[in-house]
Parts: C-alpha cells; sequence; structure tokens
C-alpha cells in the first residue's frame, strides 16, 4: 500500500509518500487550521500517488480521534472529519507516537521527544501507549515541558538543560521500568552526551512510523 505520511509541526507540516525520496515542507504556525493544512498538502503533493494517510498530529488522540486542541496551531481539529476532506481512509495518531512506532525495534522502548514542547510514547511489545506528561508538573511550579523544552532551554542555559535532561530521563526510566530509550527531536542535537540507556532517534522516523501504521 502506498502511504501519505503527514507530520503537523509548530513551524512545519513535513510530508512523504512511499516510493519518495525527499520529504516536502509547509509552514504553519497559530493561524494553521486543519482545512489550511489540506489544501496545502494536497496542493504539495498534487504529482504523488498515494492510497491512505497516515497523520502524526501534535496533541492528544484517543480512539484514533482528536480529543484536543494543538497548542501552537490554529483552531478546529477536533472533530475534523480528515477521511471526508482527503477523500481517502486516514489514521491519526500522536505525532511522538508516530515518530516512536518508526524507532521501534523489539520488547519495551520508551520514546521522549525533545522539542518546541515534550512528547513522550511507551511501546509494549508492538503496543502503542501514547503518553501526556508535558504538562505535569516537574519542579519550582513548572512543568516537565518548562524545563525540557526549546524555552527551557533558553531559559537554563546549555549546561542547566542538559542537567535536567538527565534527570528527567533518569525519571522515566525508573517510572517505566524500561532499558532502551529512544531520544528525538530537534534539541536532542544540542546535547553534550545521551542520557545513561538513550539512543537517538531521527525526525525521519515519523514518516517510516506513518508507514507502518497501515501494516
Amino acid at each position: 500500500m502506498k502511504v501519505l505520511a503527514i507530520d503537523i509541526g509548530g513551524s512545519n507540516v513535513k510530508v512523504l509518500a512511499t516510493g519518495e525520496e525527499n520529504k516536502r515542507k509547509i509552514p504553519s504556525g497559530e493561524d494553521m487550521t486543519p482545512e489550511k493544512m489540506i489544501k496545502a498538502v494536497l496542493k504539495q503533493t498534487a504529482d504523488w500517488d498515494y492510497e491512505a494517510i497516515s497523520i502524526a498530529y501534535p496533541g492528544a488522540i484517543l480512539g484514533g480521534e482528536i480529543v484536543k486542541e494543538p497548542h501552537n496551531l490554529g483552531e478546529g481539529w477536533v472533530g475534523f472529519d480528515f477521511e471526508k476532506a482527503f477523500g481517502k481512509p486516514v489514521r491519526l495518531l500522536n505525532d511522538a507516537a508516530m515518530q516512536a512506532l518508526g524507532s521501534y525495534n523489539d520488547g519495551t522502548m520508551l520514546f521522549l521527544g525533545l522539542g518546541t514542547g515534550l512528547g513522550a510514547c511507551l511501546i509494549k511489545e508492538g503496543t502503542i501507549v501514547p503518553l501526556e506528561i508535558a504538562h505535569l508538573p516537574y519542579r519550582k511550579d513548572r512543568t516537565y515541558e518548562e524545563y525540557w523544552g526549546k524555552e527551557g532551554h533558553k531559559r537554563l542555559g546549555d549546561k542547566k538543560w542538559e542537567k535536567h535532561v538527565h534527570a528527567i530521563v533518569a525519571h522515566f526510566r525508573a517510572a517505566f521500568v524500561v532499558s532502551d530509550v529512544v531520544l528525538g527531536g530537534g534539541e536532542v542535537d544540542e546535547l553534550d552526551e545521551l542520557p545513561e540507556g538513550c539512543r537517538q532517534g531521527s525526525n525521519a522516523n515519523a514518516f517510516l512510523g506513518g508507514f507502518r501504521l497501515w501494516k
């Protein structure tokens, strides 16, 4: 099956189809609604052939449906009929879960995404368990995301930020009892050293996860 994988981010929407070598980018932002996204995606992929669509969404998904509006995009995502708009079968998954699926090998794996915010997902024996932990309290009335994400990095500086990254990874490794931890997202490249028990993922794995979602 030929699949179009769509990775929705706060800065860009990235797309790649089965058999294509180069992804394409569409600028997004706080005014990006699902209608605008679909219109732009259809225009960018008009010369690609695909039968089904996987969408990596930056927010909570329950039962294959969006249940919460995104923090960094426009409104109108909850309850939106993507299959009707695209005219093709569509599967939705949290963006961290999609990248986690593309990073997974076997056993139990914890995925943590260091980007604008904090994405997380646990995969146990092939079963995907998306986690919404970014906005849980961490310390000093701030959340994990406020220490881990891009703004936290700017506020803390490189050394303090990296110290907190290592501490947070240790917390989650102990809480979820895992030996395999994948760190993804754009901020991973800013680390001088990966925390113990971690391997570095790749944003490109979101596309692989999108393709795997239909297998």
